[in-house]
């Protein structure tokens, strides 16, 4: 049986342009919520957002087998999600001032430009959890990975017990897991 999640993500497009309906539900998974950021941040319209990502996911089903990758996969995914946005942006007649600017423009085939934006909406992903914490939940967890204080530390300038901050941290760990998935908070943590 093969573990979906395991697989890189051009073996998950060479299953699914065989056919294999698990990869593709691997692949909405891993890229669903990153996407939708990534045109929320440039829409800044839920609803549309979410259509943009819905329509690349559709077109990819409608044409998994003449799916030819020249690029990597998230790749692939971000800059048909930027064409959408931009068929957006035609549809409004509003295209013309966001060229002028010049921010939307990226290569797709740059590791170096897919690593950033990935890294991007993972950072925004993550920091939009952390804020729907508790207020004291967060205010505890905000102490220890952004200040980096110890527990007694925290618990001495919160005027609350050891066992409270341990408490609030191990709740904390659990939330962002819950909501980001094993993979990407264990990436955070590494990171920070």
């Amino acid at each position: 049986m093969t573990a979906y999640n395991k697989q890189s993500d051009s073996e998950l497009a060479e299953l699914f342009r065989a056919g294999d309906d698990t990869a593709f539900k691997e692949i909405y998974l891993r890229y669903d919520k990153l996407l939708f950021l990534y045109a929320f941040n440039k829409l800044r319209d839920e609803d549309e957002a979410k259509d943009a990502v819905q329509d690349v996911f559709v077109w990819l089903l409608k044409n998994r087998s003449s799916l030819i990758l020249k690029t990597t996969l998230s790749g692939y995914l971000y800059k048909s999600t930027l064409n959408k946005i931009f068929d957006i942006f035609r549809h409004k007649d509003i295209v013309k001032k966001y060229i002028d600017e010049g921010d939307y423009f990226i290569d797709a085939d740059s590791k170096e430009t897919d690593y950033l934006i990935r890294e991007k909406d993972i950072f925004l992903l993550i920091e939009k959890e952390i804020a729907a914490m508790p207020p004291r939940m967060k205010e505890v967890y905000e102490l220890k990975r952004k200040q980096y204080l110890s527990t007694k530390e925290i618990a001495e300038q919160l005027n609350i017990s050891e066992n409270t901050v341990s408490n609030h941290l191990k709740k904390a760990s659990k939330h962002l897991k819950t909501r980001l998935g094993i993979v990407i908070y264990v990436l955070f943590i590494l990171n920070s």
